[in-house]
């Protein structure tokens, strides 16, 4: 039997500030596109109170902040950027273009082919998110984009220097000092300074999730994104020291990000709410990960491993940390999550931050019909064909018969033609 033993906030509730924040960004990104920078400007002194003669970073500036790094940090940049390069650069050879000759004649093909230009957004206004320049600039550059200009807001009063040195390093064209709204809208809209871009990516807050998806079909996108969200599940090989350490871990994203603990275990529950309370006296960010686990943690308590995979699916969480007896289990048999951390040696933050794979992934049950980033998401996949003379007059007939049974006379025309100036070329030859 599945049991709630926690639950989070209503439904309703979160749907009525979710419509607060549209109109909200709907707004925002009509006065963008009627007065351009001007607008952009405005909006940054007034939610940034970062005005700059320009928001895009000069070369000396790029060089100034990397100056101010500490070596280590850089050397820590590089090997995160060299591990997420190496998995992206083996994703992207699994990328081939095809062509084959399907039935005798007819030659049908595909190409993959880099998006032009991509605007990547980088959280920066709470906390300094250097790896997702990574994620985003570094995946984009290593699918073939041609142009990847980058965004991320001011912190603490000016551009933050470990995330220009990891846009640059990661090979960002143009790097810009803005935030939210104004720097979603200006990427996919253009302004007299920017010009725009064929696909937005990158995590944000609420208003930057709502700006892409208004901005969606004007520009491509990478994904729906809410708030941050993680699924536990833990069995009584696991303790509650790990399975709290790693709630709160992501927890502490921001006041509305779910962690849900879903186990077979009643002493996995009690032992993991003690911990809990236990931690939340002494970790820094104490304050974001309580609220968040006050209003939307959740503990499902489940009999069987069957039911806690039902329940996994039915969740279809961002990130799946499995610390069980067979983690295989779930990766053999699972279907709706962003990505799977198996076994107590791995967690969340190594995807978050270095290992390799990529941690912008989809949220909101959009894992039952999609993965994360990765570089495909920045290739187009076009189809082509070629065809003989004498294939043409073959296609031609069916697809004549075909085009009449639907009523497209039009169609019916184009196939025609052929058929008449190609028929008997096999036999004329």
């Amino acid at each position: 039997m599945i049991k709630v033993i926690k639950a989070g906030i209503d439904a309703d509730i979160a749907a009525d500030m979710d419509a607060k924040v549209r109109t909200t960004v709907e707004a925002t990104l009509k006065d963008i596109e009627t007065r351009g920078d001007a607008a952009v400007r405005e909006l940054s002194e007034k939610f940034d109170r970062w005005s700059p003669e320009s928001f895009r970073l000069s070369d000396d500036e790029i060089q100034a902040a990397m100056s101010r790094l500490p070596e280590q940090t850089i050397d820590d940049i590089k090997f995160a950027q060299n591990q997420i390069r190496k998995f992206a650069e083996i994703q992207r050879a699994a990328l081939v273009d095809v062509e084959e000759e399907t039935f005798p004649g007819v030659t049908l093909g595909h190409k993959n082919i880099p998006v032009d230009s991509v605007g990547c957004y980088i959280p920066g206004g709470k906390y300094p998110m250097v790896a997702s320049a990574h994620m985003s600039v570094l995946t984009a550059k290593v699918a073939g984009v041609k142009r990847v200009i980058a965004c991320a807001p001011p912190h603490s009063g000016g551009p933050n220097d470990a995330i220009v040195t990891a846009m640059h390093l990661a090979g960002a064209d143009e790097i810009y000092c803005l935030g939210g709204i104004q720097a979603v809208g200006s990427m996919a809209l253009g302004t007299e300074s920017i010009a725009p871009v064929d696909m937005l990516v990158g995590p944000g807050n609420a208003f930057v999730a709502e700006a892409k998806r208004q901005l969606y079909g004007r520009v491509g996108i990478d994904l729906f994104a809410g708030p941050t969200e993680t699924l536990v599940i833990a069995d009584d090989s696991c303790d509650g020291e790990i399975c709290a350490t790693d709630l709160l871990g992501q927890a502490e994203h921001g006041i509305n990000s779910p962690a849900v603990l879903l186990t077979n275990s009643q002493t996995i529950v009690d032992d993991t709410l003690t911990e809990i309370e236990k931690q939340l006296q002494t970790l820094a960010t104490a304050e974001v990960a309580g609220q968040a686990w006050r209003d939307y943690g959740q503990i499902i308590l489940c009999d069987t491993y069957e039911e806690m995979l039902e329940e996994a699916d039915r969740i279809a969480s961002e990130h799946v940390q499995v610390m069980t007896r067979d983690p295989d289990y779930f990766l053999n048999n699972m279907t709706n999550y962003g990505a799977l951390f198996l076994g107590k040696e791995t967690n969340v933050s190594y995807g978050d931050k270095v290992i390799g794979t990529n941690h912008t992934l989809p949220t909101k049950k959009a894992a039952r019909y999609t993965g994360g980033l990765w570089v495909g998401k920045f290739i187009k996949t076009c189809t082509y064909q070629r065809v003989t003379p004498e294939a043409s007059a073959t296609i031609g007939e069916y697809c004549s018969r075909l085009c009449e049974l639907e009523g497209f006379a039009g169609h019916k025309a184009q196939a025609d033609i052929r058929v008449a100036r190609y028929k008997g070329k096999e036999e004329a030859a």
